[in-house]
């Protein structure tokens, strides 16, 4: 290589270096212990630390598993503060381009606390940072982040219950077992890589609210992943000597180094004024409610309580009695060098609420008018208050003592007047429960729905009935009044109202109606049965019932057993439109006849041909050999029995009719003398 080569690159990678120092965290192995807690953990006037002691990597090169770290310009949530690694921390700045991966050579031992606080016994290469205190608050925390390279974005499954251990190891100096402040918030289940991942590996997600990422290549730390900003915290008793040992290390092997990072100057000896009394948490103070808070710490010179930031003039005392909303804190002074931070009680009031209305009316739906019918508590709940504010939650129950919720859809199981209670559920004990009446209101008139005909160019007023408040109808456009009228069939819906408001529906069927129109007559005769048929007109619009004397009627169109005669048929419509008649012959052949000249009958003839428009039919009478014997018309006066003029004797006869409508009928009759 060329020296002006070697010059330009030995430039670029100066730079490259230089820009990529800026973006990532720095780490410094020569504080002492004692500096690492009294100057960057803590950073107090207050604190009272002693017996610090730190433990960790045995490496040959004389590096160190803990140390400071400066995060200013990246972005690390945290500006700086120390690190406790289960490898180098010269491996612990980014970018992420490599795996920390220490120990293997050069490991050490785990740590026996570690493993009875998690239930491991295989812990390699810990790194143990402990010491003593004396509080004077009640109360102290931390702020912290787990980093590791077991985060891995794309693990095989086997993978996924490798996790590094760490705890936060906290006692009475006194005592033979500690309690682990390295937890997921709300729970006991310390805090690890298999129980707070986020989703989108082959690995399960657990707790993910509190996962903050899976690294790329860049970032200021050479770690895969890591958790959001946790705190640590615990009750003290102030004066009492504590032990805490902050310690962290490597599960099962060397491989895949993990970290933690402390927040500097986020040790607080502080003191807890207690819990928040707020809407969401279902605990706020009552309206006109106030709370007195006791701040008292043995070797307090002072006191100087604030609210919302601002000091409250002559809250001097130890105690304060808040009686408004805000954000609360409290100076403790200890001399005139030491003032230990307090946390913020935050108060907020419960509102006192305003009944928009107690009282709600239905009508009872059913057909039965039992005063019973459903409510929409939803609904109600909205109407009820005036000033509901947002994340208040009402449920009702039957009575004050009950603890089983009504359904959102609630049927009132008191007939007409019943009375439930409003609960306030999120906001126990500001409220009492509010009595809610249900009112069913019932429409006891019976309305009777009616079919009525009506007649071809006719009209017919339709009445709904007096005595009710309102009226509508189902035309286009509605109509409003008691009666209307109507000149075509269909189907006409009046919605009437009573005083009590409460709507009915009666149904009026106008059913179109006429006169029939006789469209043809099929007559079936000359059989044993007679029939005829009476075929009406499609056309025709009514309903009808038929009759052969005008009085008694059938609802069929066909008659049977009919003689031979004349016939009139009568078609009467059933909603009162009109009649309509017709006559028709049935035609039948004589079954005998009487030739003796007394005037009846003498002879043996076909009645009505001519009436049928048959009367150019031809009748052929013949023995019973076959032996023809007489032909007549439709219109002659008949056979008078005799064969060339003589008289035929008394005898069966054979005859065959040759209608003129195409129909030929043949038969027998019998001749008497």
């Amino acid at each position: 290589m060329s020296r002006i080569k070697y010059i330009i690159f030995c430039l670029i990678f100066g730079l490259g270096i230089q820009f990529g120092n800026a973006q990532n965290i720095s780490v410094d192995e020569s504080y002492t212990p004692q500096d690492l807690v009294e100057d960057i953990l803590i950073n107090s006037t207050c604190a009272n630390i002693f017996n610090v002691s730190v433990s960790g990597g045995n490496f040959a090169t004389g590096e160190k598993s803990f140390g400071y770290f400066d995060a200013t310009g990246t972005t690390f949530p945290f500006e700086n503060g120390i690190i406790l690694s289960t490898g180098k921390i010269n491996n612990a700045p980014g970018p992420n381009s490599y795996l920390s991966d220490d120990g293997g050579g050069m490991g050490w031992n785990g740590d026996s606390d570690l493993n009875d606080a998690l239930g491991l016994s295989n812990t390699f290469n810990a790194t143990v940072l402990e010491f003593d205190f004396i509080p004077l608050g009640n109360r102290i925390s931390f702020d912290y982040i787990f980093s590791s390279e077991q985060y891995l974005s794309n693990p095989s499954a086997n993978q996924c219950n490798f996790t590094d251990g760490f705890a936060f190891l906290l006692k009475e100096a006194s005592a033979t077992s500690y309690d682990n402040l390295a937890v997921i918030p709300g729970t006991n289940t310390p805090v690890k890589v298999n129980t707070v991942r986020g989703p989108g590996t082959i690995c399960p997600p657990a707790n993910a609210a509190y996962f903050d990422a899976f690294n790329g290549t860049i970032h200021p730390t050479n770690f895969n992943g890591q958790t959001t900003v946790l705190t640590a915290q615990s009750d003290v008793i102030p004066g009492q000597t504590y032990h805490i040992k902050l310690v962290i290390a490597d599960e099962g092997n060397y491989r895949y180094d993990s970290a933690i990072f402390l927040k500097g100057g986020s040790f607080n000896f502080g003191i807890d004024l207690g819990d928040d009394r707020l809407i969401a948490t279902g605990n706020p103070l009552c309206p006109g409610e106030t709370l007195t808070v006791d701040a008292t710490q043995v070797g307090a010179t002072g006191y100087q309580w604030f609210q919302n930031g601002n000091l409250i003039s002559g809250a001097i005392n130890s105690t304060y009695t808040i009686a408004s909303a805000g954000d609360y804190t409290v100076e403790i002074f200890y001399g005139t060098t030491c003032s230990p931070p307090s946390n913020t009680l935050k108060i907020e009031y419960a509102e006192s609420l305003v009944i928009n209305q107690n009282l709600f009316t239905e009508c009872d739906a059913d057909a039965n008018q039992d005063g019973k019918t459903v409510f929409d508590l939803d609904n109600i709940k909205n109407l009820l208050f005036t000033n509901l504010p947002v994340g208040y939650v009402v449920s009702f129950f039957e009575i004050p003592t009950s603890t089983t919720a009504l359904p959102t859809n609630y049927t009132n199981t008191i007939p007409n007047n019943h009375t439930i209670y409003a609960r306030i559920m999120n906001v126990q004990g500001c409220y009492s429960d509010y009595p809610v009446n249900l009112v069913v209101n019932t429409f006891d008139t019976i309305l009777v729905d009616e079919t009525i005909g009506l007649c071809e160019d006719s009209i017919l007023t339709l009445d709904a009935g007096s005595g009710f408040s309102s009226y509508e109808w189902n035309t286009i456009p509605p109509q409003f009044t008691q009666q209307i009228t109507v000149n075509s069939g269909g189907i006409y819906e009046v919605t009437v109202t009573n005083a009590l408001n409460c709507p009915k529906t009666k149904t009026f069927t106008v059913t179109a109606s006429g006169i029939a129109t006789i469209e043809n007559i099929a007559i079936n005769d000359f059989q044993e049965n007679n029939t005829a048929t009476i075929e009406i007109s499609s056309a025709s619009l009514g309903d009808y019932e038929f009759s052969l004397d005008g009085v008694n009627y059938q609802d069929s169109n066909l008659f049977s057993n009919l003689n031979a005669g004349e016939y009139t048929v009568y078609i009467q419509d059933k909603k009162g439109c009109g009649i309509v008649f017709e006559t028709f012959y049935i035609l039948d052949y004589p079954k005998y006849f009487t030739p003796n000249n007394d005037g009846y009958n003498d002879t043996w003839y076909i009645k009505n041909l001519e009436k049928r428009n048959l009367e150019n039919s031809i009748i052929t009478v013949f023995d019973r050999y076959g032996k023809l014997l007489k032909q007549i018309s439709g219109v002659s006066e008949g056979w008078n029995g005799t064969f060339n003029g003589n008289l035929l004797p008394a005898n069966d006869y054979w005859f065959e009719i040759k209608l003129t409508n195409g129909k030929s009928v043949k038969g027998h009759f019998t001749l008497k003398r």
